[in-house]
């Protein structure tokens, strides 16, 4: 390394977020970027450390993470991007929207602040754009085959890349109005502008990738159409059904899923159409129900729509300050955070059970709710819980979201028409290849293992994109 005693000589720095007051009144993205010669100092932080756990284990899409923090220190941004692109095809949104495993598994997070990988990995994709060193890299030779691929979120964007730089003609199914998926329509724009994904797709295109919006394969399109057409098709639909909280009250107006209420903000924001009845936080008391990424999206959109108060509740235990010893470093540490939306404003309760939704004139007005107590985790990790005696309580609610994650694909005409094989939760079952129990059809991303992070998306669609690459060539 460049600067082997870097860790011992700088603290780290993050980088600077817009203040609370001014970004709650905007869409626009709220993290700001070190300087130049301040992120090469963070990038010297990065120790010689041995065994990178930060790469070998924190990082889904095994980012060579020692080797460009290396080269932005020696001030080499142009090999750093290199390498970055030689795992991962959309760093510039992993370095927005990742929550970074790769940080707590770095070496220096033993007992020190971890390197500030997340932005130097955005520093270097976005000097890349800059300067104009991301280019189309058009395949040079055709084979010839065609590929469908069917969702254009993270898993199926990375494998469309990756199959039209084999050679492959590659046509991208989406469902919606414009590309992205998830990404497009999941994420707020504070968090992902959607100019970065514009650009991304025009470097796309200029390869060869095809993208047909506003087609529903298996329904616009039928199976067989699919079948007689394209040499492959891959799978790269997401996790799109959503967990229900099938409690009384369940039907009032006014208590909707999570997706529903961010996917039109995002609608709004991209000037689109909205379909069906609009759903708006202003001016309401918003109950959020699910601690994860989702509740925080939906509670910074609910602060920027104008919403009264908002009130986040958990089923789960608040979880611990630091690290208990059965969660050790380099593991994921499962500790207490508070996400940007969070610091925004919100009230939030664990150990929460949602009993009944209570209405009037047919919309929520309020839900019933009770305190749980946890046991001690057992030899497996499970944990049970039982309600409270007397514990019961009511928050007022206009408006409820559920974000209580995803459980499984659509199974929908593509998977019914195609006769695919699922495991016990739901999912597509594939092989080494990514390839389903049909010959010729693969699956990626959450489609084939649940909902899971944006770079492990990103990973699979690359491995399924090498495995197609070795059916279509008679290897696999």
């Amino acid at each position: 390394m460049g600067k082997q005693t870097g860790f011992l000589e700088f603290p780290r720095e993050n980088p600077p977020h817009r203040a609370v007051a001014e970004r709650v009144k905007d869409f626009e993205e709220i993290e700001g970027m070190l300087g130049r010669s301040a992120l090469e100092i963070q990038a010297s932080r990065c120790m010689d450390c041995g065994i990178p756990f930060c790469h070998a284990l924190g990082c889904p899409v095994k980012n060579r993470i020692p080797d460009w923090n290396d080269t932005v220190y020696r001030k080499q941004w142009r090999k750093a991007l290199d390498l970055l692109h030689s795992t991962c095809n959309l760093p510039e949104i992993t370095g927005r929207i990742c929550p970074a495993p790769c940080e707590p598994a770095c070496t220096l997070a033993v007992n020190m602040p971890a390197v500030t990988i997340k932005h130097i990995e955005l520093q270097i994709v976005e000097r890349g754009w800059s300067e104009g060193w991301i280019v189309p890299e058009p395949a040079p030779f055709k084979t010839g085959k065609r590929v469908a691929v069917v969702g254009s979120g993270p898993s199926g964007l990375a494998a469309a890349q990756q199959l039209a730089r084999m050679g492959h003609d590659v046509v991208v199914f989406e469902k919606a109005q414009k590309a992205g998926g998830l990404l497009r329509y999941g994420i707020p724009d504070y968090k992902l502008e959607k100019w970065v994904i514009d650009r991304r797709l025009e470097q796309m295109r200029a390869e060869g990738v095809v993208f047909e919006t506003g087609v529903n394969a298996g329904t616009d399109i039928s199976v067989r159409y699919l079948r007689r057409t394209f040499d492959a098709l891959l799978l790269a639909t997401g996790a799109t059904v959503p967990r229900d909280l099938p409690v009384p009250g369940r039907e009032l107006r006014g208590v909707h899923f999570a997706m529903e209420f961010l996917t039109q903000q995002n609608q709004r924001n991209g000037e689109e159409p909205i379909a069906g009845e609009a759903i708006t936080a202003a001016g309401k008391h918003v109950v959020v129900i699910g601690g994860g990424d989702t509740g925080s999206d939906c509670i910074g959109t609910s602060r920027r729509q104008g919403a009264k108060s908002i009130h986040q509740v958990e089923i789960l235990p608040k979880p611990p300050e630091d690290r208990v010893p059965t969660n050790p470093w380099p593991t994921w540490p499962n500790v207490l955070r508070t996400s940007s939306a969070q610091e925004e404003g919100c009230e939030r309760s664990w150990s929460v059970s949602t009993q009944e939704f209570v209405g009037e004139g047919g919309k929520v007005r309020k839900l019933r709710c009770a305190r749980l107590e946890w046991s001690e985790a057992d030899a497996a990790g499970r944990r049970a819980f039982k309600e409270v005696p007397g514990s019961g309580f009511e928050l007022q609610a206009d408006l409820v979201l559920l974000a209580m994650g995803f459980v499984h694909l659509e199974h929908g005409p593509l998977v019914r028409d195609l006769s695919l094989e699922r495991d016990a939760r739901g999912n597509l079952r594939v092989d080494a290849g990514r390839m389903t129990s049909t010959p010729g059809i693969f699956a990626a991303g959450d489609a084939m293992m649940g909902a899971s992070l944006v770079v492990r998306a990103i990973d699979d669609g690359r491995q399924a994109a090498e495995g197609i690459g070795r059916y279509l060539s008679g290897k696999l």
